[in-house]
This record gives structure tokens, C-alpha cells and sequence, in this order.
């Protein structure tokens, strides 16, 4: 019995720590943090007239980008009132 128990502790225990040996799971070209956000690259999924780099085109495309998710600007105009 106890030569079953020892075994069951063994196992139990190098399970246990097969845990500790997993490494850590980072993309290898994770956004850097420190960069601005408009200084981005220029890749085909860009919006068309954003120029990486500079700041007012990238301010012109969120704004644009907002407006188009604004439920308000989207609805149509409520009906007069009779």
C-alpha cells in the first residue's frame, strides 16, 4: 500500500509541477506601447489617405471612423409631429 501511495505522490507531484516549466506565450511583434499611435505602418489594411507619420490624417480618421459608429447621425430624422 504504501508503494502505491508513494507512486500516487509522485505522480501527483510531477504533474503538479509540469505547470511551472510553461513558457510565456508573447506575439513576437507585439505593439510597442511607447510609440504613437498615428506613427503606425502603412500596411493594405490602412484607411485609404491615412499617411503614417502624420498626426492630422490619423485625428481626420478617427473622427471619420466615430461619425460613421454615431447612432444619432446614422437614424433617420424622427417624423414632424402632427
Amino acid at each position: 500500500m504504501s508503494r502505491r501511495l508513494a507512486a500516487a505522490l509522485l505522480t501527483v507531484s510531477v504533474v503538479a509541477l509540469s505547470a511551472c516549466s510553461e513558457k510565456p506565450q508573447t506575439a513576437g511583434t507585439a505593439k510597442r506601447s511607447d510609440s504613437k499611435v498615428w506613427q503606425g505602418p502603412q500596411t493594405p489594411y490602412t484607411a485609404p489617405g491615412w499617411k503614417a507619420g502624420d498626426t492630422d490624417s490619423w485625428a481626420t480618421q478617427i473622427r471619420a471612423r466615430n461619425q460613421a459608429q454615431n447612432e444619432y447621425s446614422r437614424s433617420p430624422a424622427a417624423p414632424a409631429a402632427q
